[in-house]
């Protein structure tokens, strides 16, 4: 990516030297990587921590592959070891053969779990999973309203809070409903054709739309209760707790959602895997995505 203004349509395959590993790095050969549409709206993709210039920047930040190279005083991972995590923001990303990242960003990914599946989960998994227990301190027994439950965020939202005894409202377009459903959600919204209000009282909100959506949920939410965004806190807020947040890859916590992967527990929601080849029309699509598009380095 060279240019914030043309978004994803100037993105480019081009030919980059192999990166090399910083004190406390590991090289991950690039089996699988994926990739969130508002990347090209974070200024962590255009400037570097210290605020300077770093394009032409290098997208996305979910990445699955095999530790080929260890940084100085690196510790805890091995080279050859099956890996998957989240690469750092402000760094270049892992649609790429290789990339560098902090070994404290990454989690031994188990031999039986495809790499495809591994990087769809970092970002996603880990969103829902600290937006819920970390943020959202939620309980069993208590009433969660899922926004977009049927995208990337939305599906591992529902299926962990139902996990852990919730009751869960999701929302979403009328065309979302069926796959919202068989996700898991005990009730759906339409947000186009239903009323939010006759969802009634809840004990958290997790948004991932913003806006009047999140403000008219705000509404929603019994004293006491959380609101739990991604997407930045508007003008209402409940009497209770309000949460934006940034999601941090957690190595424990990755090991706990990928085990639930395992065991059958956790279901991953793929919608495309492209080759790497074809990674730029993948990332312009033609069609409203309905979960991961995941691409594949090396097959």
């Amino acid at each position: 990516m060279t240019d914030q203004a043309q978004g994803t349509a100037g993105m480019q395959l081009v030919d980059r030297p192999e990166p090399t590993p910083a004190i406390n790095d590991v090289i991950v050969e690039v089996h699988a990587a994926a990739y969130v549409p508002t990347e090209v709206d974070w200024p962590s993709t255009w400037a570097d921590r210290a605020g300077k210039d770093r394009a032409p920047s290098i997208l996305g930040h979910d990445v699955a592959g095999v530790v080929s190279a260890l940084g100085y005083g690196t510790t805890g991972l091995t080279v050859g070891q099956r890996v998957f995590g989240i690469s750092d923001w402000h760094r270049d990303g892992t649609l790429a053969e290789y990339v560098a990242v902090e070994s404290r960003n990454l989690a031994p990914l188990p031999g039986d779990v495809d790499f495809t599946v591994g990087a769809s989960l970092p970002i996603s998994g880990l969103t829902a999973w600290q937006g819920l227990f970390q943020h959202g301190r939620l309980r069993s027994g208590q009433t969660v309203l899922a926004h977009g439950a049927a995208g990337a965020v939305g599906t591992m939202v529902t299926q962990l809070a139902r996990e852990a005894g919730a009751y869960v409202i999701g929302t979403g377009r009328a065309t979302d409903r069926e796959k919202a459903l068989d996700y898991g959600v005990h009730e759906f919204v339409d947000l186009e054709n239903d009323d939010l209000d006759d969802v009634g009282g809840v004990d958290l909100v997790f948004d991932v739309i913003g806006g009047a959506i999140q403000e008219k949920s705000a509404l929603l939410i019994r004293p006491g209760g959380t609101l739990v965004t991604v997407t930045g806190l508007g003008d209402v807020r409940p009497d209770g707790l309000s949460v934006d947040f940034v999601v941090e890859s957690v190595p424990s916590q990755l090991a706990e959602i990928v085990q639930r992967v395992r065991d059958g527990r956790l279901r991953t929601n793929i919608d495309e895997v492209a080759p790497l080849a074809d990674a730029v029309a993948a990332l312009n699509p033609t069609r409203r995505r309905k979960g991961k598009t995941v691409i594949s380095i090396r097959s």
